[in-house]
């Protein structure tokens, strides 16, 4: 029989155990939500004394749901959606709260949106922050520390798209990065199949940015083309130049990718890979500067034809309702 409870429930231990019940793997469940494994065991520990109910069954082989872990995630979903709700309606109460939006990297589709709505909202204070991948940026904004991000909507875990909403934004065409004196760099378009037998950098085991490597993964497959394994991630301009100096692998990019040294980019072709680019924010942020970044997002795709794929446009099956705005 569950020991009765004494004091009221940390919403943060809801959010460990539903992050757990939704990946039923806590090394997975920690990285999504940005903590430590030891940190998640023992809040989950803490939240099975609360409740004086297991709600795990852990081996060594998998993670399962109890039937008392079963009963509790549709109490904790309720709960967890009502307090975002509760949160975002007030946080977004007036233009005086500064809306933090993430664009990435400065360069991008994100940054002109983000100044468009600037001059469409200029009593709003909108800050940028450079969150490096939607799936790192995901977790910032359901943690409330960040409003808005932009970025590959399909790429995330349902569980967490079903707390976001999404607008998309563009199609934007992927291009490829190379040394300066790659056999490749003297094309004007690097077709796909010319990258059959490279080994292309995508974000492998960035935890920040999944939905990227996925992309990739997608793209590169039965076409030959290898995805680099895990490395840390280059900081910088110079940590950049010298990482492709020593590697001189292939750097799977954007067209608007800013520019660096001893490096050249180039568009990819036949077919040309499109990047589904979305803007996305919390499910129930209440926000003129959300009205702003939604309002610039659907000018400037209508003025720049954002939103028109190219007859030789690809984006994966998984991608086609998102861009929609079916899902």
């Amino acid at each position: 029989m569950a020991a009765p409870l004494h004091h009221h429930l940390d919403p943060r231990l809801l959010r460990a155990f539903l992050a757990v019940a939704e990946e039923l793997h806590f090394t997975r469940a920690a990285a999504r939500l940005y903590v430590a494994q030891q940190a998640l065991s023992r809040d989950i520990r803490r939240l099975e004394r609360e409740l004086g109910a297991e709600l795990f069954v852990r081996t060594t082989r998998q993670v399962a749901l109890t039937a008392d872990g079963e009963r509790l995630v549709p109490y904790a979903r309720r709960v967890l959606e009502a307090q975002d709700a509760l949160l975002s309606a007030f946080a977004g109460d007036g233009p005086e709260r500064p809306l933090l939006v993430d664009v990435n990297s400065p360069g991008l589709v994100s940054g002109r949106v983000l100044e468009r709505a600037r001059a469409l909202a200029p009593d709003c204070e909108l800050m940028a922050r450079f969150e490096s991948g939607l799936t790192g940026a995901a977790g910032e904004i359901l943690a409330g520390r960040l409003d808005a991000s932009f970025g590959r909507f399909a790429g995330l875990d349902p569980a967490i798209r079903a707390r976001l909403e999404q607008q998309p934004v563009r199609y934007e065409p992927m291009a490829v990065v190379l040394p300066e004196d790659h056999h490749l760099a003297g094309l004007d378009a690097v077709p796909l199949d010319a990258l059959a037998g490279e080994t292309v950098y995508a974000g492998a085991g960035n935890p920040r940015t999944r939905e990227w490597t996925d992309l990739a993964f997608h793209l590169f497959e039965g076409r030959g083309i290898a995805l680099a394994p895990p490395a840390p991630v280059a900081v910088g301009a110079d940590e950049f130049r010298r990482v492709m100096a020593k590697k001189r692998n292939p750097v799977l990019a954007v067209v608007d990718f800013p520019a660096m040294p001893e490096t050249v980019r180039k568009p990819l072709v036949g077919p040309v890979p499109l990047s589904p680019v979305s803007l996305v924010w919390r499910k129930g942020l209440v926000h003129p500067g959300i009205d702003a970044l939604r309002r610039a997002a659907g000018e400037l795709a209508a003025e720049e034809g954002w939103l028109r794929r190219p007859a030789d446009g690809w984006i994966p099956a998984s991608d086609e309702l998102v861009m929609a705005g079916q899902d």
